[in-house]
């Protein structure tokens, strides 16, 4: 569309609908007023066991109270428009009360992994800087919120669900009619939501978004996954990013859907949770999806007649397994490939009709010279470029590029301006998303994934940076130098294995290295799971550690 500025962008954007007036709070709002008695959140099965409360099922009337009721006690103890609030909180009934409460107010929720420990809270809080602080008292039997308390900013208010602690304003879910009703101040171009997003600098970044840029990305997976109003949705994925909230939170009350939440992942409870709720719409892993499947014993015992899309990513999908599903049971797999930042490539029947070749190919979106069934590709525009080569666009098929994206959905930068050569000159954000076209004629329309230039590893759908990973273990009194890498795993998709210089005399056990970084309040997913002791670490001439060297020792 041309070297147009930012703020010209916008401007069409709006001109052309592509924005509007929406927030979360109003579409919700909306959708209670129109189904006031259904369903609309249904808790885990399993709540009592995670935060020790028994399950509940809120009804859109009683979720709009419980979220006008939280939104009087925030403001009541002083947090408004504009405010950054930092929640770390389970798919539980809670989490979607405290987004609905903040959007209410006008303020800013930056939602954390419940695996994130004091490491990761103290870069975070201190980043927005937050406000407050969110949270619940107990997870899984173990101190959650008073673990991490510490590491917040002297100066940030904190709450909790659950039993009071020593320091926490007591919260709870109450969908009693309010008696005092906060004037709703967000507005659908106010900051929303900052998720964090592991990257090559070492850090999480902050990746502010708007109603505005969640209500356009959304899009892309309404019309990839056409449900009709109030049809039953099954969410296991975290609610902290572009996954669970383009995939779910964002659709759900625009067709006044049922939510239910599952959390952490347990393959037999969610099963039952498919069977019991007459799930239409989920998501799940691609190596569960293959495990189901294969596992005959597994079909017997669950009720399926009700599903009719599951969403999958995060790693290369099997063609037998997509066909499968479709054979078997009649459900389209649903092949997802998104990011916090924007890009959102979704390649569903409507898009790719053959399921077998859904598996590993994405729909060009935002290319002018393809058509195709779904709103999103009119707005969202991608390029294929060789970034060796000063971005020169690629056009010819089998040659990988970066794919770079811009559009409405695409969101402005990174939180405190983190990251360097972000965009390019027209606007296009790097996703670092390495595609090929998938070759000539008809398979010209599509992309094929190949890799990624960022070298995060993705351990059972969460980012972690190798670098920020590194820089920690480099602190062990036993190690030299430090690096991490990723190697395959069949469930996981990646575990990370460190490779260590020692000190001189000095001995280390993989042990040693999970001591260390528990003492140092490291989330344990990215732990390392494999030690190898070396003499020297791969380096080019940069000094810079070749990972992919490490990666084939590995192999080796």
């Amino acid at each position: 569309m041309g070297k147009d500025s930012r703020a010209d962008r916008h401007k069409r954007y709006r001109k052309l609908g592509w924005w509007d007036d929406r927030t979360f709070h109003a579409v919700v709002d909306a959708a209670a007023k129109g189904a006031p008695d259904r369903e609309a959140v249904i808790d885990p099965p399993d709540c009592e066991a995670l935060v020790g409360r028994t399950q509940s099922r809120l009804s859109y009337a009683g979720l709009v109270n419980a979220s006008n009721n939280l939104a009087a006690q925030l403001s009541k103890a002083g947090i408004g428009h504009g405010d950054s609030v930092l929640v770390q909180l389970p798919n539980t009934a809670e989490l979607p009360v405290v987004y609905l409460a903040l959007s209410r107010l006008g303020a800013i929720i930056s939602p954390v992994p419940m695996q994130y420990g004091r490491h990761e809270i103290r870069h975070t809080s201190h980043e927005l800087p937050a406000r407050a602080f969110i949270g619940v008292s107990e997870f899984k039997g173990a101190e959650a919120a008073p673990a991490v308390a510490g590491s917040l900013p002297d100066n940030c208010l904190r709450f909790a669900y659950g039993r009071t602690k020593p320091g926490f304003t007591a919260l709870g879910i109450n969908p009693g009619r309010p008696e005092r009703t906060v004037k709703a101040k967000g507005k659908a171009e106010d900051l929303f939501t900052v998720c964090w997003t592991s990257g090559t600098t070492g850090t999480p970044k902050g990746v502010p978004r708007t109603h505005q840029h969640w209500f356009a990305q959304v899009l892309a997976v309404q019309d990839a996954v056409p449900l009709p109003e109030g049809a039953v949705m099954l969410n296991p994925f975290p609610m902290t990013n572009m996954a669970s909230l383009s995939g779910f939170m964002f659709y759900w009350p625009q067709i006044a859907s049922t939510l239910v939440l599952h959390h952490p992942f347990d393959l037999p409870v969610f099963l039952k949770q498919m069977s019991a709720e007459k799930v239409a719409y989920t998501i799940a892993p691609p190596a569960v999806l293959n495990i189901f499947l294969k596992t005959e014993a597994l079909h017997a015992a669950t009720d399926l007649s009700a599903a009719k899309y599951i969403a999958s990513g995060s790693a290369p999908l099997d063609p037998w397994m997509v066909k499968g599903f479709k054979d078997k049971f009649g459900i389209e797999i649903i092949n997802f490939f998104g990011s916090n930042e924007g890009i959102g490539l979704c390649g569903g029947p409507n898009e790719v009709p053959d399921s077998e070749q859904r598996a590993t190919l994405f729909p060009r979106f935002g290319r002018p010279e393809f058509k195709w069934n779904n709103r999103f590709a009119e707005r969202f525009e991608t390029k294929l470029v060789d970034w060796e080569k000063d971005d020169e666009e690629i056009l010819e098929p089998g040659r990988t590029g970066e794919v770079l994206i811009r559009g409405p959905n695409v969101f402005e930068g990174y939180l405190n301006d983190a990251g360097t050569d972000v965009f390019d000159a027209e606007g296009y954000f790097r996703t670092g998303d390495l595609f090929e076209i998938a070759g000539e004629g008809e398979l010209q329309a599509f992309y094929r994934f190949k890799g990624r230039r960022k070298e995060l590893i993705i351990r059972g759908g969460m980012n972690i940076s190798p670098e920020e990973l590194d820089g920690i273990l480099s602190a062990h009194p036993a190690i030299a130098e430090a690096a991490v890498c990723g190697y395959p795993d069949e469930t996981m998709g990646e575990k990370v294995c460190l490779f260590a210089v020692l000190k001189p005399g000095a001995l280390l056990t993989l042990d040693d290295v999970k001591a260390f970084l528990e003492a140092e309040g490291v989330a344990k997913f990215k732990w390392p799971e494999r030690l190898e002791i070396v003499d020297a670490l791969p380096r080019n001439p940069l000094n810079k550690v070749v990972r992919d060297d490490l990666k084939k020792r590995l192999e080796a």
